[in-house]
């Protein structure tokens, strides 16, 4: 069995052995995409991992064989003068943000010193492959499975790739990039980016990023080449898609791309939008939304008139009144007794339990693209992340000059990023067009029109699928 596979557009292997991750890198490759090269270690690799409790036999050759080729390729070394680092990245079929062990910068030499030369790295290459794929079974990742219906069993790929540095100099940067907007689901590009940054910067959410759009503005010709891949991927996924990105002394790469997977009032909004626009047609477009989504694009906002306590990024559709949580064990110990918002200084994979445990989710670091955003938004929970001068200390919490305790009340609009103490009235959100649109057509396919908005919507799905 050959347990590894170069980053080569002639790759035919599907997500359920490569990973979603070296399967999207692989399709840009193809669309002729700029991609920094590598390799994908299989899931099959990590399933026997699991079952022997250590590295299959022949992996470690392969590897070294594929090292070899990724060094000759790029005229450098892991490890050597001048020196290649890589990437050691997780990729399971099914993505699961955060949730696995990632490695960057292997094989760099250390500041002011020689690095351990070649046969060190490589010994590092090996115990980061082992740090992955162990990663497969963290608790935040069985957690994460648990909470999505991820098979167990599935295992991940671990992308191997040379690094490209969005922190190398004042023309260098990274970020995240939607087609759509991943709140409200307006078209055009949107996400964040960093400059003098790595990825793990902008994703983490340890800090607070700029809007994509600066990249237009700092560095144009890395932004029309972003602004073209978003639009390739979106013909040929028929979707909005995710990118992350680097951006390396003005010069464009592509790290992963995704179907978006929007939610709520963003499902909604894409659907008829590429509908109206020839992408997909009406009926795909109607089978596309899930009954949930409809729900989700119906939650109400904070109403009009409350008195602000602070306010950020809209990262999560919905308002919703909790007690105030200021850790993950806090979250998951009140949320036994009530709704809980979990609010943090910005979420890791360490919360993930306590992400799962709340009903809504504030930080004050990180943008639309931070790890709170991306898995408060798969869990359906409302979140606003970077709020201004928000300050979080254990058992209590400053925004401005106020500070509350642990357990206070307050109300978070994660629709339009307001927050307010104390339970404060809501009201329905504003009437949307898509939604109409959206169930126009559901009456069209079963000649109805009766019940409820996600009946009209079920009864559609059900003519669909006969």
């Amino acid at each position: 069995m050959r347990w590894v596979r170069p980053l080569d557009p002639a790759v035919a292997d599907g997500p359920g052995d490569i990973g979603g991750k070296a399967h999207g890198l692989i399709t840009l490759r193809r669309l002729g995409l700029p991609v920094p090269p590598g390799f994908v270690v299989t899931t099959g690799a990590c399933r026997a991992f699991r079952s022997l409790g250590r590295l299959p036999d022949g992996l470690e050759a392969e590897v070294r064989a594929a090292l070899a080729a990724l060094e000759r390729r790029t005229g450098r070394t892991l490890g050597g003068t001048p020196a290649l680092t890589v990437s050691v990245r997780s990729g399971a079929a099914v993505s699961m943000p955060g949730m696995m062990a990632t490695v960057l910068g292997l094989g760099a030499p250390p500041v002011g010193g020689a690095g351990a030369g070649p046969e060190g790295a490589r010994e590092r290459l090996t115990a980061a492959l082992v740090e992955v794929l162990g990663s497969w079974d963290a608790p935040r990742a069985r957690t994460y499975r648990a909470l999505h219906g991820i098979d167990g069993d599935a295992g991940t790929a671990v992308v191997v790739q040379a690094m490209v540095d969005g922190d190398r100099d004042d023309r260098s940067a990274s970020g995240v990039a939607f087609g759509r907007d991943p709140v409200d689901g307006s078209p055009g590009p949107a996400g964040d980016v960093l400059f003098r940054s790595r990825g793990d910067a902008v994703v983490s959410g340890r800090a607070l990023p700029l809007p994509l759009t600066a990249l237009a503005e700092r560095e144009p010709r890395a932004w029309a080449d972003l602004c073209d891949a978003l639009d390739r991927t979106q013909a040929h996924y028929r979707d909005a898609c995710y990118l992350e990105f680097t951006v390396e002394t003005g010069r464009l790469w592509l790290l992963q791309v995704r179907p978006a997977g929007f939610t709520g009032a963003a499902a909604v909004r894409t659907a008829v939008g590429l509908a109206e626009h020839g992408v997909i047609t009406r009926a795909e477009a109607l089978a596309r939304v899930a009954t949930a989504d409809l729900e989700r694009a119906r939650l109400p906002v904070l109403a009009e008139g409350a008195d602000l306590w602070t306010r950020g990024t809209p990262a999560g559709p919905g308002a919703v009144v909790g007690r105030i949580a200021t850790d993950t064990a806090s979250a998951v110990r009140m949320a036994a007794r009530g709704p809980v918002v979990l609010v943090r200084p910005e979420t890791s994979p360490a919360d993930m339990a306590g992400l799962a445990a709340a009903a809504g989710v504030l930080t004050a670091r990180g943008g639309a693209a931070s790890h709170a955003a991306v898995v408060a938004r798969a869990l359906g929970r409302p979140a606003v992340v970077g709020a201004v001068g928000l300050h979080v200390e254990p058992g209590r919490v400053r925004a401005g000059d106020r500070w509350v305790a642990e357990g206070d009340l307050l109300t978070l609009d994660g629709t339009t990023g307001r927050v307010a103490l104390g339970e404060r009235p809501t009201a329905p959100p504003p009437a949307d067009s898509a939604v109409d649109t959206l169930l126009a057509w559901a009456d069209a396919v079963t000649g109805a029109g009766e019940g409820t908005d996600t009946d009209r919507l079920a009864a559609a799905h059900r003519a669909l699928a006969r």
